[in-house]
């Protein structure tokens, strides 16, 4: 078995979802799909149960999962680093973001940088489904995301900003005149909804009731940012979002109103408590050190 087919059957195992296991590896569901046939014929037996509604593993794939899991977590790290040693680097630190103004954080990168050059630093944008795992599963040291999180398991770190909200509606929505809103008015609409996150966790980002009492509607499912703006330009959903996303994703078939009655969304890091270590805490104290950014 290569070592591209064992990464796709470990994050298969793990999403339960050819969709979302194509996104996070960069690659076709058709190649996961492949890949999955191709390891099912060689050992001779199904390792997923898979329907039009779910995929689940058998109790081999359960098996294979344990088996393999750890031995790749140490090949991979192996790997890694004698990268990191021919570049003359001794460590990497893995940063996942909610937030898209990387811009705007830049002075953070740089200044770890300078301070750390021994060290690598490595970013990538997260996505909405299950947004913990990727700490928990060891995919990244550290998560910049909106506050609260309250998970007993994660250190929540310094703030790193915080910024009032925008409602993104498709150009020809009958907001799109307006020349702000409030929470209450966008009530009357369909919202998108992010699966398998904790519900405390999403209400910061989109309430369930407006300050009266009134439901928003939150079920338009969406797992990453584009989906959002698909849903939002074709007019089936409104949209939320920091006000930093009307500076990075300008679009003709989106208009973004200022949320009046709406807090600033705070933004910061999170990691997992028994992973932390020397390079986590470095960060953590550039964050500090520097302060959040200018409201």
């Amino acid at each position: 078995m290569e070592l591209r087919d064992i990464e796709i059957f470990l994050t298969l195992a793990e999403e339960l979802h050819f969709g979302r296991t194509a996104e996070r590896l960069h690659v076709s569901v058709p190649r996961v799909s492949q890949a999955i046939k191709k390891q099912e014929r060689a050992i001779g037996v199904e390792l997923f149960v898979r329907n039009s509604r779910n995929v689940r593993l058998t109790p081999v794939g359960e098996q294979l999962r344990d088996d393999l899991s750890q031995l790749h977590s140490g090949l991979a790290r192996s790997l890694e680093r004698a990268r990191l040693a021919g570049r003359g680097k001794t460590g990497t630190l893995r940063i996942s973001l909610f937030p898209t103004n990387l811009q705007e954080l830049r002075r953070y990168w740089e200044t770890f940088h300078t301070r750390h050059p021994q060290w690598e630093l490595r970013l990538r944008m997260s996505g909405y489904a299950d947004p913990f795992a990727q700490l928990r599963g060891g995919e990244a040291d550290v998560l910049v995301t909106w506050f609260p999180v309250e998970e007993p398991d994660l250190t929540v770190g310094p703030l790193l900003f915080a910024e009032p909200r925008v409602l993104a509606v498709a150009a020809d929505h009958p907001l799109a005149k307006r020349s702000s809103v409030s929470l209450e008015a966008i009530s009357d609409y369909q919202h998108v909804v992010a699966e398998s996150v904790p519900g405390y966790w999403f209400d910061r980002y989109i309430p369930e009731l407006t300050p009266k009492g009134r439901p928003i509607d939150r079920t338009e499912p969406v797992s990453n940012i584009e989906d959002i703006f698909m849903h939002t330009a074709m007019g089936n959903a409104v949209s939320l979002f920091p006000v930093h996303v009307s500076r990075y994703y300008s679009r003709p078939d989106i208009v973004y109103l200022p949320v009046r009655d709406m807090d600033a969304l705070p933004f910061g890091l999170v990691w997992l408590s028994e992973a932390e270590n020397d390079l986590i805490r470095a960060f953590a104290r550039v964050v500090r050190d520097l302060g959040p950014l200018p409201g």
